[in-house]
This record gives structure tokens, sequence and C-alpha cells, in this order.
């Protein structure tokens, strides 16, 4: 009987609760993203400090976003970046979409800032550079919604950088036989952005900021090409 792989997600932010109430938590956002049918998920709420002790409890583990900053230094923050070093020593893989992405990239030695760019919003198109055969064939483009002031100013030694911008030039990392890890949001639909960027709209964000970025979304994503990637070349069920 084939093992059925196991999903550790580390959940460091929630969604608005009247968004989640429509859209699901990120937790759910991530399980209808990655579609591995008959996986099984198990969720850490690592910001109210759940930091799992066993990296070998999973098959691959996840860092969601987050509203918070890595840099915040947060009680959780430090025992996170702890499990992500645990994970590489044991050889267990890990995915970061946003948070994760730079919390990864803090926890092996980067730095990140909040960025003088600004607002990273809507879809965003990076491009592929130098991609790992070890991902498999490289997307023309990695196209997914975008949703950042902070990014990843310099990355560790270990890192790969797979995908850049002008606006973010180290939009996706990859860490040789361990970690992707992408700046924007791949498990992000077009309705929950949408729905998220009017929630903001005149608080957090200009209207210009907004109006620009729900034009964006008549852009193609290519969100789909980033879950079969990290199911067919990172996931190792065993």
């Amino acid at each position: 009987m084939v093992k059925q792989p196991v999903i550790g997600i580390l959940e460091t932010g929630r969604p608005p609760e009247d968004l989640a109430s429509t859209h699901g938590n990120y937790p759910e956002m991530v399980r209808a993203w990655l579609d591995l049918p008959g996986a099984e998920f198990r969720s850490f709420a690592v910001l109210n400090g759940e930091i799992p002790q066993d990296p070998a409890a999973a098959d691959l583990w996840l860092i969601t976003g987050s509203k918070f900053g890595v840099y915040e230094g947060h009680d959780w923050i430090a025992p996170a970046e702890a499990f992500i070093r645990a994970c590489r020593d044991a050889g267990v893989a890990m995915v970061g979409i946003c948070f994760g992405h730079q919390l990864i990239a803090q926890a092996l030695g980067g730095r990140v800032e909040k960025s003088g760019r600004g607002w990273g919003l809507g879809v965003h198109r990076y491009g592929p550079v130098n991609w790992p055969d070890a991902l498999g064939q490289a997307p023309e483009t990695i196209a997914i919604q975008a949703y950042h002031q902070d990014q990843v100013i310099a990355p560790p030694e270990a890192a790969e950088t797979i995908a850049a911008s002008d606006f973010c030039p180290y939009a996706a990392l990859w860490y040789p036989g361990f970690a992707l890890t992408v700046q924007g949001h791949p498990e992000f639909d077009k309705p929950y952005v949408q729905d998220l960027l009017e929630a903001r709209r005149g608080t957090v964000l200009r209207d210009d900021q907004v109006d620009a970025a729900q034009a964006s979304m008549a852009q193609d994503v290519t969100r789909g090409d980033l879950a079969r990637i990290v199911r067919d070349h990172l996931l190792k069920s065993g």
C-alpha cells in the first residue's frame, strides 16, 4: 500500500474573520491549492506558540503568510526558526509562502526588511532565474497574487534565487534538497484577494493602490504550476 503523504501546516497568521467565513482560513486555502486527495493535513497554530517537536511528523512542512513581520520579535518567532533549522538538518522538505518565505530566509542567515519599493499588490509576474533541475521544467513565468511590503533583502548563503522581478529581486528561493519559498501567494485565489483589497481600501491601502491591484486581476495566474512543482518534485511521501 502506498503511504499517503502528511503535510504539516505552520499557521503563522490568519485572514480577517469576515473574509475567513467566506473564503476559509489559510490551512484550508493551502489544502485547496495543493490538491492532494488522500493526503493528511495537520495544522499547528504557531502564532499561538504551538510549535511541532518532531520534523519527521510530516513529509513536508508549509509556513503560511502572516500580517506580522519576521523581524518584530514575537515570542514564537525564535522557536519557529529553530524548527526550520531542525527540518533542514533532518532533511525534511519545507515550503514557505510570503511570511514563510521571509522566515526561512531569516532563520538561515538572511535579512528581511520593509521594502522601500512599497506595497506589492495583486497579480505579480516573476521570471525564472537559473531554474534548478531538481524542480523539473522551468515555468515560462510565475504569475501569482502578491500582498506584502516586507521583502528578503539579502538571501542566506545557502539559498539560490530562482525567480525575480524588478520589484522583487528575490521572489523565489531554492534551498537545494530542502526548501522552496516564494514571496507571493499561490494559495490565494482571485476572489479572496479582490475581497481583501476592498476590505483594506481607505484604511491600510489608498484607493489608487487598490484600483491598480484590482485591474491586475484581468491577468492569468499560474498558481497551479507551483502546486504541481511541490507535488511532483518536493514532496517525499515515502
